[in-house]
């Protein structure tokens, strides 16, 4: 009996360390203006590729798009501009990383991202993981284009009450979300109404 249950407590312990532990996570809502103000991009963008490494000692996962517009931020869409976001978690070989709240992206999905600056190797993050993605699709039945955050189905935490809700944008019409941005980012930098001084 000795010597079966060896093996089983070996086997349990490899598939205990074959992938690294699922790490639980807390968001607190922010609202558009509030990751506009935090955020020191805001693009629009498609996805072209994934690729994750190691990277001191943690695995990550590096996406790079494809700019289409700059909403907020000193970043050129030119054609053939691209930036890479870096996230926490992913596959490699034998080792999977899961982080509750992180937002993963697939190429040619096209997406509004708020981002701040994550490394200095010049990649970013997004700011606030699920609140900080949206995904653009085309209602069907209007044929406009519209965004749905990706918190609208996780629960964050409600700062002033401590309760956990879904609160994320569904739907949203994306001429709707760049004036959200646009008069967030212009109350952050006081800018003047026109004809004023």
């Amino acid at each position: 009996m000795h010597r079966k249950t060896i093996p089983s407590i070996l086997l349990a312990l490899a598939t205990l360390f074959a992938g690294a532990a699922a790490r639980s996570t807390t968001l607190a809502r922010m609202s558009v203006a509030q990751m506009t103000q935090t955020a020191q991009l805001v693009i629009r963008a498609r996805c072209a590729e994934n690729s994750i490494r190691w990277d001191h000692g943690e695995i990550w996962t590096f996406t790079t798009f494809a700019v289409e517009e700059t909403w907020k931020g000193p970043f050129d869409p030119s054609p053939g501009q691209y930036l890479t976001i870096r996230l926490l978690g992913g596959t490699v070989g034998h080792f999977t990383s899961n982080v509750s709240g992180v937002p993963r992206f697939n190429p040619g999905e096209e997406v509004v991202l708020f981002l701040e600056p994550a490394s200095p190797q010049g990649c970013y993050s997004v700011v606030s993981w699920l609140q900080g993605t949206f995904r653009i699709r085309e209602d069907l039945s209007t044929g406009q284009q519209i965004a749905a955050q990706d918190s609208a189905s996780f629960d964050t935490l409600e700062p002033g009450t401590h309760n956990f809700h879904q609160s994320g944008l569904r739907n949203i019409r994306i001429e709707d979300l760049h004036d959200l941005v646009e008069a967030a980012d212009c109350s952050n930098r006081k800018c003047e109404t026109p004809g004023k001084k």
